[in-house]
């Protein structure tokens, strides 16, 4: 007899794909303001955009870009991570990107948007079966936090 409470693949399956693609970009972007910008050269750049505290902003939102793209791809506090990024994003959209339109290649929002949006959207909707979360923590961890 099959067991017809146990959900589809398919949403987990989404899921995955959506944690592996906005997490890479994530982790990329992390990684370039680390080791290609550099620290000292994102630091500089943030203050260029006006951004506040830039010494400590820079390297808070490389490291949560780094750190939390990976922890999106291995499906990995999930949502804790998506809200995080989601922020950065929403900061970036306001602070950078708003005033230039939507446009990405007149520096516009749609690639943060679209990124915020899958971040939020992991937050919203956990990491599905497909992932460290669903392995270890089903069950014995806040669905805040799976």
């Amino acid at each position: 007899m099959t067991n017809t409470t146990a959900p589809s693949a398919g949403p987990s399956l989404g899921l995955l794909v959506l944690r592996i693609v906005v997490g890479a970009v994530f982790a990329a972007h992390g990684a370039q303001k680390i080791f290609e910008y550099t620290i000292a050269g994102t630091v500089g750049s943030f203050a260029g955009m006006g951004i506040p505290l830039p010494e400590i902003a820079a390297p808070v939102v490389a490291f949560v870009e780094l750190i939390g793209g990976i922890l999106l791809v291995l499906g990995l506090f999930t949502r804790p991570v998506g809200v995080l990024l989601a922020i950065d994003m929403i900061v970036a959209l306001v602070a950078v990107h708003l005033p230039a339109g939507l446009w990405v290649g007149e520096g516009g929002y749609e690639f943060v948007a679209v990124l915020g949006a899958g971040a939020l959207a992991l937050a919203l909707t956990g990491a599905g079966r497909f992932s460290l979360d669903g392995a270890f923590l089903r069950g014995r961890a806040p669905a805040w936090l799976s």
